[in-house]
C-alpha cells in the first residue's frame, strides 16, 4: 500500500510539473512569434521607405534608447529623426534583412534579441549586428533598447 501511494504521488508531481510547464512553454513561443512579426514589419516597412512604419518597433516613449557607434540617442522621436537624416533617401535606405536571430525570454515582459541586420544598395552592403532590449507594452512587444554595430 505505502508503494503505491509514493508512486500516486509521484505521478501527481510529475503531471502537475507538465501542467505548469505547457503554459510557459507556450506563452514562450507566442513571445517569439510575436517579436519576430515586430521585426519582419519593421523590414517591410523600411524596405518600402516608411521610416515611421519601422519605428512601429519601437516604444514611443522619451526612454527608447538608440546606441550606434559612439552615440546613445534617446526618445522615440529623437531615434526617428536620426534615421530619417542618415537614410535621407531609398538609394541610402536600401533592402534591409534581419537574420541569425537569438531571442531569448527574460521575464513575462522583457526579452533580449541577439541577430545581424544587412543593407543591400547599389553602391555597397553595409551589416553588422545588434542587441535588441523588447518590452511588452499596451501595444505589445516593442524595442526599449537598440544596439547596433556595422562590421
Amino acid at each position: 500500500m505505502k508503494r503505491y501511494l509514493l508512486s500516486l504521488v509521484a505521478a501527481v508531481f510529475v503531471f502537475a510539473g507538465l501542467a505548469i510547464a505547457s503554459p510557459l512553454g507556450a506563452t514562450q513561443d507566442k513571445s517569439n512569434y510575436d517579436i519576430k512579426a515586430v521585426m519582419d514589419a519593421q523590414a517591410a516597412a523600411w524596405n518600402r521607405g516608411d521610416l515611421e512604419g519601422y519605428m512601429d518597433g519601437y516604444d514611443r516613449s522619451s526612454n527608447t534608447e538608440f546606441v550606434g557607434g559612439d552615440t546613445i540617442t534617446r526618445g522615440w522621436q529623437t531615434v526617428l529623426d536620426r534615421y530619417r537624416r542618415n537614410y535621407n533617401s531609398r538609394e541610402k535606405m536600401g533592402v534591409l534583412t534581419f537574420s541569425d536571430l537569438e531571442i531569448s525570454i527574460l521575464s513575462k515582459d522583457a526579452a533580449l534579441v541577439l541577430g545581424r541586420w544587412h543593407l543591400k544598395r547599389a553602391s555597397d552592403e553595409p551589416h553588422g549586428t545588434f542587441t535588441l532590449l523588447f518590452r511588452k507594452t499596451k501595444a505589445g512587444w516593442r524595442i526599449v533598447h537598440d544596439h547596433s554595430s556595422s562590421a
